[in-house]
Formats: structure tokens, C-alpha cells, sequence
């Protein structure tokens, strides 16, 4: 932020009244979002109130936090327990209010800024044009496509007085909208991309809709254009007086007359300005809508006085943005053209000459969806099959209700589906052969599915999860269960690896009774993502005791002392706190022992502030046939240690006391509920029922390089691998950094290929791991098991001294999860 505010300060700028605690330092930091605060102590918090929620609901953890200042809506009720703690501004709109803080902040700017709108184009313009600048300037720019009524003032925080120009983008789908995100941009410089069909639905003529982004440059200095464009150069030449306005063309006539010469990869840009200067730069890229990007770009460029081989640095260094018209590999040879954001005529008419420039293949086909709030139907409809038959498309596939009306114009070559859903489903591995597909549409209709499904398969490293074998697993379980037992599930550590969240959800419609994490974060997560049940907290700690009551997180309360502290924070908060208490019968790991069971029980007669929702032990060796009678032992120490306590309570809580083995081991101490944890995952520690269960996780990776190597070849760091009669290795995309252990280094572990066995040669190292397949017929592409279905994790942690929970909680996060349904 530019300049940091006082309290007396942001009163004046929104016009808001302070009340509360006094507040004498000075704000750096403005934030909307609770999770996104870096200096409590000196930063304002804007609650500002959406459809799903309103900012104010997270103001008590941000006090506790250490957030001193908030802005809030005027009738926000404010109590005495509050104002005693911080400062609260109030105001008629904390939106309004916000945009007042940017226009202010942006006020303190006197170097240049960029403002940009237009349909199509801003946000590659504005990643562009800031690319080539920081090649001689110090650049802020809007991150992402912050365009918004809430976007803009973000981007305007992000300018810091060290830099030297500031380029933002401005965003508008409907009429009145520029008016408020002009004051908080002012460009000094301004560029206006195109216009196109998107939000037409909010105006009612194109012409008016440009006339409201051309707000954005009413005080501009000067106005960047393409003179190409009828209706954008008529309204501009129209409202600004020449002077303030760059123009350019392929025509004579404008500021810059623009002559493109297309090569094989690249294009050659000549600018002529009307007194014959001329520039030349080359691009990398050729289709026409890059190079209108571009010539926005390199003619902002030279008009804030960049020298021209600074410019044609930052050309050539150019980093794609991420958005779309991407060229992806698809199967059977196929070629995707991903342009799964695109909503409106002009930007298909952009995707289909892209398309055109590609290399021929068997046919061109195009994906398309129901163009959204673009207008009326029958006209938007009949100008896309004009643009359809001037690009000589074979076949087109259209999904939803209103795109079926191009079937009209195309009765032989139109195809139309529902939804996606149906189009997916429809879908094969041999539906497309060689062929060129264009696959674009609106939002809503997901269209990154359609491109997941036919792209080629991407090497890298994956954990796949079997949702069918998590259910039957679970349900094997419930099988072996009473039908009033209640069923907790473990998903701690990531859930074994797997994905807490995404695993937590199928749980929760399975009829999961109880969730278990080891930490307070790991709930919260849970909770952000839409989790409902009953969640346990294994390992809590007194600073999450605000967390615990805000996410409605039931602790694990195992000392005497942390029940103290935790009740005192329930009486001083005047609130109920549902508990477990962990009784210690022999795991000497965390718990009341039996002596501390008369201190305990006073401590529950004098704070019933904490309901005892469960009592529970934990057994030590149920997996191991010889740890028995120290089992059943345990089992008889629990039952009479939760039978003293349940004496003295006039309710009666959960009790529980099995874990994955204990349930097939001890069927009759199901007691109220059992607590599945690496069962669920596929492994069953006693063994007895191995091949009921189905394996859920499957860690595959992908070979990068074969080497042949000869007699005597060594692999690896310190030279630890030897091929005495030489032979071939495959280098894989798996390291110790991926959770591949290290200790399989040296043959000790394996992997699949081809459904045969290469072990490993020489030391894991930590993005890579060797193997020997001098008897595979392998090559760089192909797929290697590390384990699942056909490599026991038992096995493979046998092999190296450790247990199969070690060997799933390693897998590092930088893999990916793929979730699917068989």
C-alpha cells in the first residue's frame, strides 16, 4: 500500500464513524479475506457482505488473531465485549467504502498508470505489456483478472511507492459500473482492447456498452486504439478530442500503420507512424489474435518511452499466460485446442482461425456449449454457423439447450448433447482419430472435463483413489459390525496419504458416524470444505481453543491439566465444550492413567462447561496374535475405569475401544462405536482378511529416459549401482523427495513395468529413481506401479524394516491425487 492511514484518516476518506477501543497506530495493510492477513497489528479488516457469507462473521477469531481496526456496515451490532477489544469504523457500505481507500490510495501515485479494458484480451494485454516493461521498470499490475468492483481496489493496494508503473485492468458487465472503478484506476495511459458479445444481456446496444467501458479514459491523457474496429473507433473518435488518442491499422490513416509478416513460428511486426518513422519486432507467435495483443502491447511500450531493444527483449522473453487457446496432445495422435473459459462470438471467431492455422488433420471439430448472456438467440446462433462455414468445420458437437438451434444450419454435421454429462459418458478412447478439436465454452459447463477425458495421458507421478474400493472397504467393515455401532473414521495425516477432504466428503454420504484428525488444522480444513460430521481431535492444543469452538471441533482431553485449561476458556466464554477423554491402559503415550482417575472425576463434577461426549482407550498390539492377553487386559482396565467415571455423570457417553484389527480381532468389545483407520485404506494388519479387502491407493509414475549401458557401468550417486554384465536401466519420475523411501535403494525395492518386475539400481535419489530392466522391453512414456493392486504395501514395508502406515503418510503432497470411480 502507498500510504499508511491513521484512524482519523479512514474516517474522513469513507466517511465512516469510529467506536471502540482507541486505536493510535497506523494501518499498512487493507484485507477482505480472514485467511490472508500478515500483520494483524496494522491491518484493516473489510467485512464486507456477500451471497455466502459476510465478512463479519469472522470479526471474534480476528480480534483473537490480533486485528485491532475493522470496517463495518453501519447496523453490524457492536457490544460492549467487542468494542472493549478494537476499533470498528462504521459505514453505510464497506464496498463503497473500500473503493473510497483505493481512489485515495491511488491519489498518491503520481508516476504512470495503465488502465485497460475491453472484451476480450485485457488480462493477456495487461500480463503482457507488464512482462515487456519490467525490462526497464519496476511494474505493479492487477494480479490474475482482479477487473471487479472488489478486484480493482485489491490491485491498487498492491502498488508500492518503489514502483515506477502501475497497469490496471477494469472489468464491466452491466451499466453504472465503470463510473465506480474510474476513480480508483485513472489511467494516465489507456487502452482499449476490443469489443465483443460478452454481458451484451446488461446493455441495450453494443454502443452503449462501449460508451460505459470508455468511462474508464475520461480523464486519460492519452487513448490506445485499433482504428479497425468500426463501432469502437466511431464512439472514441467521437467523445476524445485527437490529441489524447494513439490510433493504429493495417490501413493508412492512423497513428501507426501495422504490417504483420507471418513465418513458421514467429511473425515480423513494422509500425510506420505518419511521419515515416518505422519500428520492427518480431513475436513468437502468429495467429491474429496474439499479434493485436501485442501491438497493444508494443505501442503502450513506446509511448512511456521504453528504447525499442528493451522492447523487443521483453518480446522475446514472453511467458505464456495461463488462460486459453491452449494446444494440448490428445489421444490418438488428436490435437486439443483448450479454450474453456470462452463465452462470446468474437472470441470463438479468435479460437477458430487459431484453429486454421494448425497442421491439417483428418477433421475439424468443434465443442461448443450454449452461449451465455450473448444476446438474442436466433440472431447469436445464426452468426456462429456463418462463422462455422467460412472455417470449414466437419463436425460439431454442441452442448446444452439453445446451441441445438445450429442443427438448422448443419443437419448432417451437428451433434447435440444436454450436458456435459452425457457428452462424457458418449465419449471413448476411439471417438476421435487423428483429428483437430476445438473445444470451447462457458463456465458452468465445465468444459476442462471434456479436455481431461481426450487429452494424452500426462507423465508425471500420481496417487490414484479408488472411491469403489474406499465404499467396499468401509462396508466391509460396517459387516462386521453391530448395527448400533457407530462408525468413526481416521482421516488423519491426509488421510493415510490420500486426501483428507476429498476423502472425508465420500465418507460423510457413506454414512460415516465420526471423522478423527490429530490436529486442530487438519479439522478446520475439513470444515472449510463442507464437512459436517462429528470431528474428533486427537492432539489438540491450548492455542486452537478458538478454533475448536468457532468449527465445532471436539478435543481429545487427556491430562488433568489441559482439562483445567480448557475448561476455565469454556466458563470464561460461557460456552459448552463437547470432550473425549483418553484413558491410558497401556500405550503410555498420551492419557489419564488410573490413578488420575479421582482427580478427574472432581474436575468433572466442578466444570460442567465440558460434556464428555465419549470415553475411549487405545489397544497397543491388537494386529499381533501375541500381544492377546495383554489386549483383553487393556479391554478389562478400560471397562472398569470408564464404568468409575460414568458413576458419577447423569448421561451417558459414546465408548469405544477398537481400531482397524481390534475389529476383526475383539467382535465382542464393539461397545458404542469402533474407530477405522488403515483398514478403510485397503490393508489388513492381522491378516485374516487380506483378500476381502480391495486396494485403494495405486502410486504410479512414469519412465523419462532408457539408457543402455556396458559391462561395468555404475548408476547413481556414490556409485552404488553396478551392471557387471551391463545391461539397460529406465530413469523414473519418483524420488525420496515424492516419498519413494530411500531405503529401497540397492535393489531392496521394486517396481511394475509392463507387469514385470525392475528393481531398483543403485541409490533413490530425490526427484529420480533407477531400475533395471534390462529384461523389459521399456520405453520413456511408460507407466511403472510402485504399488497397488499387484505390489502388496505390506510387502514392500517388510522389505525395509518399516510398516505400511509409514510408507502412505510419506507420499508428498507435490504428487498428485486422482480421484475416480470405476
Amino acid at each position: 500500500m502507498l500510504n499508511s492511514l491513521s484512524i482519523a484518516q479512514l474516517e474522513e476518506i469513507t466517511g465512516g464513524k469510529g467506536l471502540g477501543k482507541e486505536f493510535s497506530g497506523l494501518i499498512t495493510q487493507i484485507s477482505i479475506d480472514s485467511r490472508q492477513i500478515i500483520h494483524p497489528e496494522q491491518c484493516l479488516f473489510v467485512a464486507l457482505r456477500g451471497a455466502k457469507a459476510d465478512g463479519a462473521d469472522f470479526i471474534p477469531t480476528l480480534i483473537f488473531e490480533g486485528i485491532r481496526v475493522f470496517l463495518v456496515h453501519e447496523d453490524w451490532p457492536i457490544n460492549s465485549e467487542l468494542s472493549e477489544k478494537a476499533n470498528f469504523v462504521r459505514v453505510a457500505d464497506t464496498r463503497a467504502a473500500l473503493q473510497k481507500i483505493a481512489a485515495y490510495q491511488r491519489g498518491q501515485f503520481s508516476k504512470p498508470v495503465l488502465g485497460i479494458t475491453g472484451s476480450n484480451g485485457k488480462t493477456i494485454v495487461k500480463e503482457w505489456l507488464g512482462q515487456v516493461l519490467s525490462e526497464s521498470f519496476t511494474v505493479a499490475k492487477s494480479p490474475k483478472s482482479y477487473n471487479s468492483q472488489v478486484g480493482v481496489p485489491l490491485s491498487v493496494f498492491g502498488i508500492q511507492p518503489y514502483h515506477q508503473v502501475a497497469i490496471l485492468e477494469a472489468g464491466v458487465s452491466k451499466k453504472r459500473e465503470m463510473a465506480q472503478l474510474a476513480p480508483m484506476i485513472r489511467p494516465d495511459v489507456g487502452i482499449f482492447t476490443n469489443i465483443g458479445t460478452a454481458h451484451e444481456e446488461g446493455f441495450l446496444s453494443i454502443e452503449e456498452k462501449i460508451r460505459e467501458k470508455l468511462q474508464l479514459f475520461s480523464e486519460t491523457k492519452l487513448l490506445i486504439y485499433c482504428k479497425d474496429q468500426p463501432l469502437v473507433r466511431k464512439e472514441i473518435e467521437e467523445t476524445f478530442s485527437s490529441d489524447r488518442l494513439i490510433s493504429w491499422s493495417s490501413n493508412t490513416g492512423a497513428d501507426f500503420m501495422i504490417s504483420a509478416k507471418k513465418q513458421d513460428s514467429h511473425t515480423k511486426i513494422i509500425l510506420i507512424k505518419r511521419d515515416l518513422n518505422t519500428f520492427t519486432f518480431q513475436v513468437p507467435f502468429t495467429d491474429s489474435a496474439s499479434i493485436e495483443n501485442i501491438t497493444h502491447v508494443i505501442i503502450a511500450a513506446l509511448t512511456l518511452g521504453q528504447e525499442i531493444p528493451s522492447i523487443q527483449e521483453g518480446l522475446n522473453h514472453l511467458k505464456p499466460v495461463d488462460m486459453r487457446l491452449t494446444l494440448k496432445p490428445g489421444l490418438n495422435d488428436s490435437l486439443l485446442i483448450d479454450d474453456t473459459y470462452n463465452n462470446d462470438i468474437a472470441g470463438l471467431k479468435v479460437a477458430l482461425e487459431f484453429m486454421s492455422q494448425q497442421r491439417p488433420k483428418r477433421r475439424k471439430i468443434l465443442i461448443l456449449s450454449d452461449l451465455l448472456q450473448q444476446g438474442v438467440p436466433e440472431k447469436v446462433y445464426a452468426e456462429v454457423a456463418e462463422l462455422i462455414k467460412s472455417y470449414g468445420l466437419n463436425t460439431i458437437i454442441g452442448i446444452g439447450t439453445e446451441v441445438n438451434r445450429l442443427k438448422d444450419f448443419f443437419p448432417d454435421e451437428f451433434s447435440n448433447f444436454a450436458s456435459t454429462e452425457e457428452l462424457l459418458q458418449s465419449l471413448d478412447s476411439d471417438t476421435f482419430q487423428n483429428d483437430l478439436i476445438l473445444i470451447t465454452g462457458a463456465r458452468p459447463f465445465a468444459f476442462e472435463r471434456v479436455v481431461n477425458k481426450l487429452q494424452q495421458r500426462i507423465h508425471g507421478t500420481t496417487l490414484e483413489i479408488n472411491l469403489n474400493s474406499l465404499t467396499h472397504n468401509f462396508n466391509f467393515y460396517k459387516q462386521l459390525v453391530k448395527p448400533e455401532t457407530k462408525m468413526m473414521v481416521m482421516v488423519k495425516a491426509f488421510a493415510y496419504g490420500g486426501g483428507a477432504a476429498e476423502i472425508a466428503n465420500h465418507l460423510q454420504t457413506m454414512g460415516a458416524d465420526y471423522l478423527a484428525v490429530a490436529f486442530s488444522d487438519e479439522g478446520v480444513t475439513l470444515r472449510k470444505q463442507g464437512i459436517r460430521l462429528p470431528i474428533m481431535v486427537l492432539n489438540p492444543v491450548e492455542e486452537s481453543f478458538d478454533l475448536l469452538q468457532e468449527y465445532d471441533l471436539q478435543p481429545v482431553v487427556f491430562s488433568t491439566e489441559f482439562f483445567r485449561k480448557l475448561a476455565n476458556y469454556a466458563r470464561n466464554h460461557q460456552i459448552q465444550v463437547s470432550i473425549h477423554l483418553d484413558l491410558d491402559t497401556g500405550m503410555h503415550r498420551l492419557g489419564f492413567e488410573k490413578k488420575h482417575l479421582e482427580e478427574l472425576k472432581s474436575l468433572i463434577k466442578d466444570f460442567p462447561e465440558l460434556i464428555i461426549a465419549s470415553l475411549y482407550t487405545h489397544l497397543v498390539g491388537a494386529d499381533e496374535e501375541e500381544h492377546e492377553i495383554f489386549s483383553l487386559g487393556q479391554l478389562q482396565a478400560f471397562t472398569e475405569m470408564r464404568s468409575e467415571i460414568e458413576a458419577i455423570l447423569n448421561y451417558k457417553p459414546l465408548v469405544h475401544a477398537l481400531n482397524s484389527a481390534g475389529i476383526v480381532r475383539y467382535p465382542d468389545f464393539q461397545m458404542d462405536m469402533v474407530r477405522l483407520g488403515i483398514g478403510l485404506y485397503g490393508i489388513e494388519v492381522t491378516g485374516k482378511f487380506d483378500a476381502n479387502l480391495k486396494s485403494v491407493s495405486t502410486l504410479k509414475t512414469t519412465i523419462s529416459q532408457v539408457k543402455n549401458l556396458p559391462s561395468g557401468a555404475t548408476v547413481g550417486y556414490s556409485r552404488k549401482g553396478t551392471l557387471l554384465h551391463g545391461g539397460k536401466i529406465a530413469t523414473l519420475a519418483i524420488g525420496y523427495a515424492d516419498g519413494y523411501d530411500r531405503r529401497f535403494s540397492q535393489g531392496k525395492g521394486y517396481v511394475l513395468i509392463h507387469g514385470k518386475k525392475a528393481p531398483v539400481i543403485g541409490n533413490v535419489c530425490m526427484d529420480m529413481t533407477m531400475v533395471d530392466v534390462s529384461d523389459i522391453d521399456a520405453k520413456a512414456g511408460d507407466e511403472a506401479v510402485i504399488y497397488g493392486e499387484q505390489i502388496s504395501l505390506k510387502e514392500l514395508a517388510d522389505r525395509i524394516g518399516t510398516i505400511p502406515y509409514e510408507l502412505l503418510t510419506n507420499i508428498s503432497t507435490r504428487v498428485k491425487r486422482v480421484y475416480y470411480l470405476d
